[in-house]
């Protein structure tokens, strides 16, 4: 329950911080799946105004996200090593990522909704899933007025080993 009220409070803390031109605040919850083992995820994000990407088009939004991963108590994962270091996917994983998000131009068609992001990350708790310090989050989704559903992959794009990543499904609601 502690680690909860932790989330809670650097959610409190990063909606109070971020700046007030954001154009759409939302709390996503969900779950996350490392090989075939899923946690329960929390994500905040804030999505700011749309900008033209030249004459493509699309458009761009700056997008910034803060998110919790729960631990897998996991036994034959508890002492993974590789090289000098060692591994579990029992430890929670904060993450802050910032990005753009793309989307269509076109108000009018059917597909307007679809989006997708990506936001290069730096996460605390390193697991057998996100073993580096750093990330890339890969998100697509669909944005209605006031909800979103989204697939999100969180790897470290092969660059350290291991690299199982997080694929996770996030349902979001829109902060007022």
């Amino acid at each position: 329950m502690q680690r909860y009220m932790r989330f809670f409070v650097a959610a409190v803390l990063a909606v109070a911080a971020m700046p007030a031109c954001a154009a759409r605040f939302e709390l996503q919850l969900g779950r996350s799946y490392m090989d075939n083992h899923g946690a329960n995820t929390v994500f905040l994000e804030g999505v700011f105004a749309e900008h033209m990407l030249g004459n493509t088009g699309l458009t761009w939004s700056p997008d910034v996200s803060l998110g919790w991963i729960d631990g897998r108590d996991l036994a034959r994962h508890r002492h993974y090593h590789y090289a000098h270091y060692s591994y579990s996917a029992h430890p929670e994983a904060w993450i802050g990522a910032a990005g753009a998000r793309l989307r269509f131009a076109d108000e009018n068609a059917w597909y307007r909704p679809l989006f997708f992001s990506f936001q290069p990350a730096v996460h605390g708790g390193r697991t057998l899933a996100l073993s580096s310090s750093y990330e890339f989050v890969s998100t697509l989704g669909w944005q209605a007025k006031y909800w979103s559903v989204q697939i999100r992959h969180i790897s470290n794009g092969d660059l350290h080993v291991p690299n199982r990543g997080e694929t996770m499904l996030l349902l979001g609601i829109t902060l007022p």
